[in-house]
């Protein structure tokens, strides 16, 4: 392959949008989930955000681009668009307040396709504002259970994202061994599943795992977007309006789950990992 003629004449290439690897909802670098976040200059084409997001190949990349004040934000997996993201828009606020590109202590307004979201700072963590998200009790496929070799569940139920199934105990959350192809054909036209049971340790409120084999993700670290569902699901069975729920994936992290009426609180870290330019 040749050598680019800006090097050869020893120039330097010219480059373009920022663009960030963050972890979110973790205190430490390689843990939590990460996504990319890209700030543009300019619009940019639907195909080119999926070309990146493809070729950066992580769970979600976050596109940010000005409103007046404000920021409309969208979220790409390596393979779709998707309708909610709270890792990436975490890291969306994280970079932003990192960058000088919004003030401290004031509120980020995010428009999306999940309507206006925004972030604030609140005791020493980011702070997002989400729709909640309730689950219907109703029944799940048997080929997701059978996929997910869940023998018997304490309860099932979907809301417009997700099939959520309730386990006996976080063992078993925590040993289960998926068919993500098979999750992926039983999910049907739903994003992915969430499995969830109350957790053993007194750190936390309830565990969960989340899987999305159709939109590209067999196993996400730390999804906020199903804190919305898990949020107002544990907060009814435990009676508490203030959860920490813990996504047991092989990263891990912690999510801070604070419920208001229609509104879901989702409180975290971010950690940035490495920045640079798209060429």
């Amino acid at each position: 392959m040749g050598v680019p003629e800006e090097l050869r004449r020893g120039r330097r290439i010219p480059l373009g949008d920022p663009i960030f690897h963050v972890d979110a909802f973790t205190e430490r670098p390689f843990a939590g989930n990460p996504a990319a976040v890209c700030l543009l200059s300019s619009p940019r084409e639907d195909a080119w955000r999926q070309g990146i997001a493809a070729e950066m190949n992580l769970a979600e990349t976050a596109f940010l681009e000005r409103a007046g004040s404000d920021w409309t934000l969208r979220w790409f997996t390596p393979t779709v668009e998707v309708d909610l993201c709270g890792h990436a828009t975490l890291a969306s606020a994280h970079v932003l307040w990192e960058q000088g590109m919004a003030k401290p202590g004031t509120t980020i307004a995010f428009h999306t396709r999940s309507g206006l979201l925004s972030a604030a700072a609140r005791g020493g963590m980011i702070e997002l504002d989400f729709p909640a998200e309730p689950a219907t009790a109703g029944p799940a496929p048997a080929e997701l259970l059978a996929a997910l070799s869940v023998t018997e569940a304490r309860s099932t139920g979907r809301n417009r994202l997700d099939y959520l199934i309730e386990v006996d105990n976080e063992a078993t959350v925590r040993s289960l061994v998926p068919d993500f192809r098979a999750i992926a054909a039983a999910c049907g036209s739903g994003r992915g599943v969430i499995v969830t049971a109350k957790s053993a340790s007194p750190e936390h409120d309830f565990v969960s795992r989340y899987f999305a084999p159709a939109a590209g993700i067999d196993e996400d670290p730390v999804t906020g977007s199903t804190h919305c569902c898990l949020g107002p699901f544990w907060g009814d069975k435990l009676g508490k309006t203030e959860l920490s729920g813990f996504q047991a994936s092989s990263r891990g992290g912690t999510v801070r789950v604070r419920l208001a009426g229609e509104r879901v609180f989702l409180g975290g870290h971010a950690v940035t990992v490495a920045r640079g330019e798209l060429a």
